[in-house]
């Protein structure tokens, strides 16, 4: 693959560059399996549809074909689930989770690596939070019937939001 590289000019990052060295979609590390990609994860809804709505240009525009957006601000029924399943990016920085290259967070740091960039150090840490997520997958089964949507929507759409696919639990 030619090695390609975007540069970011949004509301959050001006002027960042990055490199994409693997294909898009894959290359993955082994121990990374998420079972929906970006487009399916936005064309389903999550986080409120406010999510990509400034920063369009990075990233494919069939991304965008179906994604479920907010024109305004965070609307919790653009998700699946319908419920607000997110903590404010306040609470993201007070917790360590954001870094400079990914200032949004975990699924930003999702759709830069399903493009293609690689930061080792910075992959080996959201891949670790990603396996982390997969408690939750565990309380849905304990507490619901399988097959049952409505049972844990909170917990179900943050699943969704680190592309587990929590309609199938």
């Amino acid at each position: 693959m030619r090695k390609r590289t975007v540069t970011v000019n949004d509301k959050m990052q001006k002027g960042y560059r990055y490199a994409l060295t693997a294909g898009t979609g894959r290359g993955f590390d082994p121990e990374f399996k998420p079972q929906l990609t970006p487009a399916e994860m936005l064309k389903l809804g999550i986080f409120g549809g406010k999510y990509m709505t400034d920063c369009r240009k990075e990233f494919p525009k069939s991304w965008f074909t179906h994604a479920k957006l907010a024109p305004a601000k965070k609307d919790p029924e653009l998700n699946y689930f319908g419920v607000d399943a997110s903590n404010p990016l306040s609470e993201w920085k007070r917790k360590g989770w954001i870094f400079e290259d990914d200032p949004r967070g975990w699924f930003q740091w999702y759709c830069r690596y399903y493009m293609g960039r690689r930061l080792p150090d910075e992959d080996k840490r959201q891949i670790g939070r990603w396996k982390a997520i997969r408690r939750h997958i565990r309380q849905v089964e304990i507490n619901c019937e399988r097959g049952d949507v409505f049972c844990r929507p909170r917990q179900r759409q943050a699943l969704l939001h680190w592309a587990y696919d929590s309609r199938n639990i």
